[in-house]
């Protein structure tokens, strides 16, 4: 089959058509000439690749030799490098000049800050006038007229501001004054504002302590700026306390009160509050009677929170044991004047009821078994007669009678806690001691370490420390301080009210002190609580009584019931056998009906046995004797873990006996089941 001729193919003419073999060989001589191109072309590619990579190479061993030479051979060029460049920024903290304060916990009650201050020098301030205008546009809280004054004179330094605000700062440079300077300074903040104030105390513009724990460890302060102070303060019962307090003087329409919770065992102070208080942060705002420290600087007459001390010196020089009786059936008469008892049985009292009934009377006769000398003694021993050890500057000294006038007028009166005058802390301290199996100690502020013993004083022996619990608790179960009882925590103690003395002596006309000061729980102490009310006022809701069992009680119950679950104190079962048996008085029975007129016994027609509608339980009464009875055994329960003139204290003692409870003034703390009734 003939082959169509390719129309890309020239055409040929005659002559140039030839046979089939020369044609092949004129095609292979056509395909060989790309080729021969082809390959010179990748030839001429293959020497410019070898070129390039020489090249790279060389570069590469350049920079390999350079960071050899600069690393490995001579180093020393890049630290004069690094020496030239800029290092990092540091920022400088603030180095305090004063420890901060802190709590038991950690938390912060005190801490200085860094602040900026504004000063002039009033050589360079041309017009006083005018740049004072300026500056109070500025800053508004300038006094004019006493800004002039301190911009005014020959004078090279004067304070303008102590504290600006960064905002405070940039508007006063922003003015552009001469004779403005800043300078960097610190203020003293307190984070928890007022509580706690009169525990801290204040420090001055300068830094210097001036109150409070502040000036009493200003030194250290100073001293150790890095370390913090820890103080025993807990400030979640500090609060707790704060509030409770401050609802019973609203309550009441009184002018202050105070309160304290202590530890038993080891004399911490974990609150302290005096009320009114002030804002820690503005003192110069604060008046005297916010800065005065009811706690530790008022003294008043304790009233009949000091029977507790009558009976543990009875129980401790053995004049008096639970059989003990004595005859409240007719008033004490001294000379002209009588003690007797408001709202009183009228009868021979036991030695629990002299405390659960609140007894003059019989608190007298208890005193009576031991003297005066003695029951000075047993002050001195118990720490009533000297200023407390706490870490404050602001302490007062009791005022009691001198060593020589401590006659048996005093001795009467001070058995049921008038005419000596003490502070709350020194009651606290006292029934801590009372309580704890018989150990006195300082009360602190600071901190004590866990598992750390702090030494201490034995003032009565663990036998009758143990009985005083079992009397505290009698006297908040069946006598007067009911309102003080939390179900669970089994608390004892003892309501007082007393009569506030003037600045010459005489008692005030209702004016009276309303406190109430007990420990829990009592079958194995840890905390001690102290509330007191100034001038207490009457209220619908106490039946018109302002004494310390509707006042005092259930404010210290609030307290109890609100700080115990944060003290880790989980409550016991209220019905327990064994905690029952170890807080109950031994020897009590339950209430037997009075006698008909002409029956029963003699004792019992002399009212030694309780009423039946009596609030609380009677208990075993043996007739008078002349010598005391042995005290019963009682098994033990382990624990866990500015001086006044002789004349005036003198005068002040036969007050307390003039109106002792035959006038309205010895208002009794009334029992909380039968408002009508009242014992002191």
């Amino acid at each position: 089959m003939p082959i169509a001729p390719d129309p890309h193919d020239a055409p040929a003419g005659p002559s140039s058509y030839d046979g089939p073999a020369e044609s092949r060989s004129r095609a292979l001589v056509r395909s060989a000439a790309p080729d021969r191109n082809r390959r010179a072309v990748l030839e001429r590619s293959r020497g410019r690749l070898l070129f390039a990579a020489l090249g790279f190479t060389a570069l590469f061993g350049a920079v390999g030799l350079k960071l050899t030479h600069a690393t490995l051979i001579d180093p020393r060029e890049p630290r004069r490098i690094a020496a030239r460049s800029p290092g990092p920024i540091v920022v400088n903290e603030h180095v305090s000049q004063r420890a901060p304060i802190i709590d038991r916990n950690g938390e912060m009650l005190a801490v200085s800050l860094p602040v900026t201050a504004l000063y002039a020098n009033p050589r360079q301030i041309e017009n006083p006038a005018a740049v004072a205008d300026r500056l109070v546009r500025v800053l508004p809280q300038l006094n004019r007229d006493r800004l002039i004054e301190r911009l005014s004179g020959d004078r090279q330094f004067t304070y303008i501001a102590r504290a600006l605000t960064p905002r405070e700062q940039q508007a006063v440079n922003n003015l552009g004054v001469a004779g403005l300077h800043f300078e960097d300074g610190e203020r003293r903040y307190y984070p928890q504002g007022r509580a706690a104030v009169h525990v801290l105390g204040n420090a001055d513009v300068d830094g210097g302590g001036v109150s409070g724990l502040e000036r009493y460890h200003d030194e250290r302060l100073r001293a150790r700026p890095n370390v913090a102070l820890r103080t025993s303060i807990d400030i979640r019962v500090q609060l707790a306390l704060r509030d409770a307090v401050m609802r019973a003087i609203e309550d009441y329409t009184g002018i202050g009160g105070a309160g304290v919770v202590m530890d038993v065992n080891t004399g911490e102070v974990i609150a302290m509050v005096s009320l009114p208080d002030y804002d820690s942060s503005d003192i110069t705002a604060a008046t005297a009677d916010q800065r005065f420290n009811r706690v530790t600087v008022g003294v008043y007459e304790p009233g009949s929170t000091f029977k507790l001390f009558t009976a543990a010196a009875a129980l401790e020089y053995g004049t008096g044991n639970l059989g003990s009786s004595y005859n409240a059936s007719a008033p004490i008469r001294y000379g002209r004047f009588t003690i007797s008892d408001y709202r009183g049985k009228n009868r021979v009292l036991s030695f629990p009821e002299m405390l659960i009934h609140s007894s003059n009377i019989a608190a007298a006769h208890m005193a009576q078994g031991f003297g005066p000398q003695r029951q000075r003694e047993f002050m001195l021993r118990m720490g009533m007669l000297q200023r407390q050890g706490i870490e404050l500057t602001e302490a007062a000294v009791p005022i009691v009678p001198p060593a020589s006038g401590w006659r048996e007028i005093n001795m009467l009166t001070i058995a049921f806690g008038h005419g000596i005058s003490v502070t709350p802390l020194h009651v606290v301290t006292g029934v801590s001691a009372l309580v704890n199996g018989g150990t006195l100690r300082q009360p602190t502020l600071l901190a004590v370490p866990p598992g750390e013993t702090r030494e201490g004083t034995r003032v009565i022996s663990e036998r009758n420390s143990e009985l005083m619990r079992r009397l505290m608790r009698a006297v908040v179960t069946d006598g007067s301080g009911k309102g003080a009882d939390v179900a669970g925590y089994f608390v004892g103690g003892k309501t007082g009210t007393a009569q506030k003395t003037g600045p010459r002596g005489g008692y005030l006309p209702n004016k009276r002190i309303a406190a109430f000061v007990g420990a829990f729980p009592m079958n194995a102490p840890r905390y001690a609580v102290y509330v007191m009310v100034d001038e207490p006022n009457p209220n619908a809701r106490s039946h018109g009584f302002a004494t310390a069992g509707w006042v005092a009680a259930p404010a210290a119950g609030t307290v109890i019931s609100r700080i115990a679950p944060v003290l880790g104190l989980i409550p016991e079962d209220p019905q327990s056998p064994q905690i029952l048996q170890a807080v109950s008085l031994p020897g009590a029975r339950p209430p037997v009906a009075p006698a008909r007129p002409g029956t029963g016994t003699a004792a019992a027609r002399a009212g030694t046995t309780a009423p039946a509608a009596g609030p609380a339980p009677a208990l075993r009464q043996p007739a008078p004797a002349a010598a005391p009875q042995p005290t019963p055994a009682v098994p033990q329960n382990p624990l866990r873990t500015t001086e006044a003139a002789p004349s005036l204290l003198q005068s002040r003692a036969i007050e307390a006996i003039r109106v002792g409870l035959t006038s309205s003034a010895q208002a009794a703390e009334p029992s909380r089941a039968a408002p009508p009734l009242a014992s002191r």
